[in-house]
């Protein structure tokens, strides 16, 4: 099939499901009756501008756009969390980050890029950052995506 096709399909498979791989790219699109090798696919990869970002309800990275004006988070930034952050807990209805001083700030801006589900505002200080959450089990979930963020 032609390029514009296969690069289509791509484009529709990578905003449906959580492609985390060129294989699984390569198996998708080889279900969808696409011959395509693995080369092909790393070309299509750079035509189409496609980075790994992370999927805030897996916090594993798949493939994406960067589109309308949606952010991407980048290695860097998942470093620096990694590196600031000292405990992650949940408190009622609450995510709470506790990180070294004077990191608050820039792991709230973080947390506001991953766009969690059901967050409904974040709040920092010097040294800590508090995400609300409607309900105890959606902080809970989202601290347990924040914690695979930090390991």
């Amino acid at each position: 099939m032609a390029r514009s096709a296969r690069q289509s399909k791509i484009l529709e498979l990578i905003s449906t499901k959580e492609i985390e791989t060129q294989d699984e790219l390569v198996a998708a699109l080889r279900a969808a009756n696409f011959d395509i090798t693995q080369a092909t696919i790393s070309r299509d990869i750079k035509e189409l501008g496609l980075i790994k970002i992370l999927s805030a309800e897996t916090g594993k990275y798949k493939y994406s756009i960067v589109d309308n004006g949606e952010q991407a988070v980048s290695n860097k930034y998942i470093n620096v969390f990694k590196e600031a952050v000292i405990s992650i807990k949940t408190a009622q209805n609450l995510s709470v980050i506790k990180t070294i001083k004077g990191m608050a700030g820039a792991i709230c801006g973080l947390i506001d890029k991953l766009n969690l589900d059901g967050v409904m505002g974040s709040v920092s200080g010097d040294d800590t950052v508090m995400v609300i959450l409607p309900d105890f089990r959606m902080a809970q979930n989202a601290t347990e995506t924040l914690l695979k963020l930090s390991v």
